[in-house]
């Protein structure tokens, strides 16, 4: 565990005491977002210590030039980039002609930084000594608005506390930004015009390449004693910069406060040459609110989010917490209302990952989306992909593939490859399997068949054709193989029959061709359609088939396992616990090389396999992999610890699944990996809540119900969580003693509890055990 300063509390993340060598953790741990935009936890006034500025708008990015070593046939021409946007949150302050500069002050005391979970608001409290010795005391408040998406609120306020002084607020805009992660040192942004009216400020600026318009907007007041007052303002502005000035006498223990209005209107939800009006628009909105009644109505935004998402630990402040800054934070980067977006690794907390869609979003944060808003949400997700299909075909055909075969990338922002390591970009295609499955998972949970004849069978048969493509025969094994691919376990690079990505190769193929007779007998109508537009023939399907039915799967007799890939036994076969703590993590103390030769497993791999596919065998055999493989695996990958977890709480291991599960839901507030600085792990979060809801809980659809195997660790009292399962809503409590259940909406329901039916009545209590 590389950090332990954050507050045990079941509502907040609290730091206190001011130390320079956390502001970047804080930075990405304290992060807020509203789905539209969100931003690190920085600083509005002035900061000259070590820092990481980043505020973000969803769906605005930057094909960053990809640059390589050695360039090979059929990389990508770029690497997409969240763009760190235009600063609206600044705010100069200066006491007696002195900066406000925590870097620079004599002393900083009594500082305190809460994230609010439960309201949806960040603060900062602190009291400061400047270089002239002036002693101040300032309250911070902020929060990006859930009703008013395209606004930030800032509440600012300056107490002298030993003399009278004069202060002056500066708020400002400012566009001369850069990202810290640019290939080229390239200009991301053009601004257009800078203009100002009155107490409003606004800067039209457009991304190079991309031509994305935005305005980033400012309108300000400043008050006394919590009372507005009239000040003269100095203006000041430069072709990408404009900021007022705010001067005051400020009497000994008086309040000085500005409260500023600030964000962005962008072209994707506006005429590009109406965007200082629309701007205009959401300002004079939030104005007639005013931050307080704009406060209360995040507080009531917010309420209605948890109401249906909160899952409750009692007995463990700290698991509690873990969880739900997960699902704050999830619900900070996506909330279903805009249907172009995806869910990006690292969200708005920082630019590694480029902000871009991954198999993440298939793999993890669909099952969260689907069981805790209305399944439009997650029915979104997957026409996002059904909506870049030509792009992966297009994927696809840039590698050699032919016929309407489908690639889909493994980073992207438009349906376009943007990833540039070449073991991954062209050998990590495992992907593929990820959007199929996804399309398996909403049917199964949902009930709702309907988007496979309408959609989703267009993607699932251009991913059997790829994988028929991607295998070979291979004549000394009379059995299909796959050669040179990357796994899930990103510490082995380029091997053959990564046995994940073969299992999930057949299983895409049967998926698709039992979906294509379905649709043959249910579906006519569609069925023509769609054959005749992909011209697919039972010739083409015979191969699919073969491909399917014999697949090899590397198996070791010695250890009665499935291998990871075909080499792995030949490795030294150390385990972890035997690796010195000093060399951990091994991603940022050996060569990669070394890595690469070693049985480390970066993330669960085979066993990835046995949580998708675990009514394909048995608990004696998810016993045996779980065995072999976790004792190699060093969880350098967040998506790790939370299969882990399910699987372990499955094998009633509950020690090991609980360590796994803090592990997941703390990551970043413990920082496990030393990386935190660079951002949250945003849809790895998605795999702790299942990891208390299909891991403890035991949630699981079988037959086409929903049904639940609970338990509980011992360092828990009780524990409880919400499932929107086909518009019934079920609340499970799950104590050391009992299962309570209670359904809050919906007609009458069976489920089932340890396998045995069980019906359930609207807002009638059971408790079962």
């Amino acid at each position: 565990m590389n950090q332990d300063y954050i507050k045990p509390d079941n509502w907040s993340i609290i730091e206190e005491g001011f130390y320079a060598e956390r502001v970047k953790s804080s930075e990405s741990l304290f992060s807020i977002g509203n789905g539209a935009m969100g931003q690190r936890a920085n600083f509005e006034e002035h900061y000259s210590g070590d820092t990481f500025q980043g505020s973000y708008i969803a769906g605005v990015y930057y094909p960053d030039k990809t640059r390589v070593g050695w360039w090979k046939n059929g990389y990508p021409e770029y690497f997409a980039k969240v763009l760190n946007a235009p600063n609206w949150i600044g705010i100069n302050v200066l006491i007696n002609g002195q900066q406000l500069d925590l870097n620079t002050c004599k002393s900083v005391d009594d500082f305190k930084r809460e994230l609010n979970m439960k309201e949806g608001w960040l603060s900062r409290t602190f009291k400061a000594t400047l270089p002239n010795d002036v002693k101040i005391k300032v309250a911070v408040k902020r929060f990006l608005s859930l009703d008013l998406d395209e606004v930030g609120a800032i509440n600012y306020e300056v107490t002298p506390l030993n003399t009278d002084a004069e202060i002056i607020f500066q708020p400002y805009i400012d566009a001369s930004i850069t990202n810290e992660d640019t290939n080229w040192d390239d200009k991301f942004w053009d601004a257009t015009s800078v203009n100002y009216e009155g107490h409003q400020a606004f800067i039209e600026a457009k991304t190079m390449k991309t031509n994305f318009h935005t305005c980033t907007f400012m309108e300000s007041k400043v008050c006394i004693n919590n009372k507005a007052v009239f000040v003269d303002q100095n203006i000041e502005n430069t072709a990408n910069y404009v900021s007022f000035s705010y001067a005051y006498s400020v009497k000994k223990g008086d309040n000085y406060s500005i409260q500023k209005f600030g964000g962005y209107t962008v072209d994707r939800n506006h005429n590009a040459n109406t965007l200082v009006k629309a701007a205009k628009h959401a300002l004079k909105k939030a104005t007639k609110k005013g931050f307080f009644q704009m406060l209360e109505d995040q507080k009531n935004a917010w309420l209605n989010i948890w109401e249906m998402a909160d899952i409750t630990i009692e007995g463990d402040v700290k698991a509690q917490q873990g969880i739900r800054f997960n699902i704050f934070q999830l619900n900070q980067t996506y909330l279903g209302k805009d249907s172009r977006l995806n869910i990006g690794p690292k969200g708005f907390t920082g630019e590694k990952y480029g902000g871009s869609t991954y198999w993440d979003t298939e793999a993890y944060c669909i099952p969260f989306y689907m069981a805790t808003k209305d399944q439009k949400v997650a029915r979104a997700l997957l026409e996002y992909r059904y909506n870049h299909l030509e792009k992966a075909i297009e994927n696809a055909e840039k590698l050699g593939f032919t016929n309407g075969a489908a690639l889909y990338p493994m980073v992207t922002m438009n349906g376009e490859e943007c990833h540039n390591e070449w073991e991954i970009t062209f050998e990590e295609i495992h992907r593929n399997g990820a959007i199929a499955y996804a399309i398996f998972n909403y049917h199964r949970f949902t009930g709702d068949y309907s988007y496979i004849p309408e959609k989703g069978l267009e993607v699932l048969i251009a991913i059997a054709r790829f994988w028929q493509q991607r295998a070979t025969f291979s004549t000394d094994k009379n059995k299909y193989v796959i050669l040179g691919v990357t796994g899930p376990n990103e510490y082995e690079n380029n091997v053959n029959n990564n046995w994940y990505t073969n299992y999930l190769a057949k299983w895409c193929i049967d998926y698709a061709v039992e979906n294509i007779d379905k649709i043959a007998a249910e579906y006519p109508e569609d069925f023509t359609r769609i054959i005749n537009k992909v011209r697919l023939s039972d010739t083409e399907i015979q191969k699919w088939k073969a491909v399917a039915s014999n697949m090899y799967f590397p198996y070791s007799e010695k250890h009665h396992v499935y291998l990871q890939q075909d080499g792995f036994i030949d490795k030294e076969l150390i385990t972890v616990e035997n690796l010195p703590k000093s060399e951990r993590p091994i991603n940022q103390k050996w060569s990669w090389d070394r890595i690469l030769r070693s049985p480390y497993i970066k993330q669960a791999d085979t066993l990835q396999g046995f949580y998708f596919f675990e009514d394909k065998f048995t608990n004696e055999e998810l016993e045996r992999h779980f065995d072999f493989y976790e004792p190699f695996t060093v969880h350098e990958s967040s998506l790790s610890p939370c299969v882990h977890s399910i699987q372990a709480a499955k094998l009633d291991r509950m020690e090991q699944a609980y360590t796994f599960y803090l592990r997941t839901s703390r990551l970043d507030l413990d920082d496990y990996n030393c990386e935190v600085h660079e951002g949250l792990h945003i849809t790895s979060m998605a795999g702790t809540w299942m990891s208390i809801v299909e891991g403890f809980g035991g949630m699981r659809i079988k037959d086409g119900k929903l049904s639940f195997m609970p338990k509980i660790p011992k360092q828990w009292k009780g524990y409880s969580f919400k499932i929107n399962f086909r518009n019934h809503i079920i609340k499970v409590n799950v104590t050391q003693e009992q299962t309570y259940f209670e359904m809050l909406c919906g007609e009458q329901l069976e489920i089932l509890f340890n396998n045995k039916a069980l019906v359930l009545e609207s807002n009638v209590l059971k408790a079962v055990s």
